[in-house]
C-alpha cells in the first residue's frame, strides 16, 4: 500500500498543494499529516483529497476548533493506525511517543523537527518527511510511504513528479 506523508505545512498553501498533487500523481491509497497545518484557511487545501487523510495536531496548530470545523477527524497523537497490514503510530514529536507505542509499530511517523529521518532501525521504520513548508530549511519535502517493501521514498515538491 502506499501512504503520503506530510508534515508541518504551516500555512504555505504552495506545497500544500504540490504535496496533494503528488500524492495523487502517485495514487497513494491514504494520506497523513503528522502536525503543525497551523490555520483553518490552510487546512481547507486538504478537503480534495480523494483518499481517506488522517491527521493529527502538532505543537503549532494553536487554532484546534478551527482546524476541527474544517476537519473533523483531526486527533490528538498519539494516532494509531493499521494500514496496509502495518501497525502505524503518528505524533508529531518523536520524544512525545511512548516507548510501548514504538514497540507495537512497524512505521513510526513524526514531524516537529523539519528534518527529513528515513531509517529502518530494529526492523521498525521511523519516518520524518520533514517540512513540507520550506521555511526552515528551504527544501520542502514529503514522503511516499510503502508498506509492503517497509520503505519511504522522500520526494522534493519543487521539482517535477515522474
Amino acid at each position: 500500500m502506499l501512504i503520503g506523508v506530510f508534515s508541518d505545512t504551516h500555512d504555505n498553501l504552495t506545497y500544500i498543494d504540490r504535496a496533494i498533487e503528488l500524492f495523487t500523481h502517485r495514487r497513494v491509497q491514504a494520506v497523513i499529516h503528522a502536525g503543525d497545518i497551523v490555520a483553518p484557511f490552510a487546512a481547507k487545501r486538504l478537503l480534495v483529497c480523494p483518499v481517506p487523510l488522517y491527521v493529527i495536531y502538532g505543537n503549532n496548530d494553536g487554532e484546534r476548533h478551527g482546524l476541527h470545523q474544517v476537519l473533523p477527524q483531526i486527533k490528538d497523537g498519539p494516532l494509531k493506525l493499521e494500514l496496509g497490514g502495518r501497525q502505524l503510530l503518528i505524533h508529531h514529536a518523536l520524544d512525545w511517543c511512548r516507548q510501548e507505542d514504538i514497540l507495537g509499530a512497524d512505521v513510526i511517523i513524526t514531524g516537529h523537527t523539519h528534518e527529513i529521518v528515513n531509517d529502518l532501525r530494529d526492523g521498525k521504520l521511523f519516518l520524518n518527511p520533514g517540512e513540507c513548508c520550506g521555511w526552515v530549511n528551504d527544501y520542502p519535502t514529503a514522503a511516499i510511504l510503502d508498506t509492503d517493501t517497509m520503505s519511504a521514498e522522500i520526494v522534493k515538491l519543487t521539482g517535477t513528479f515522474v
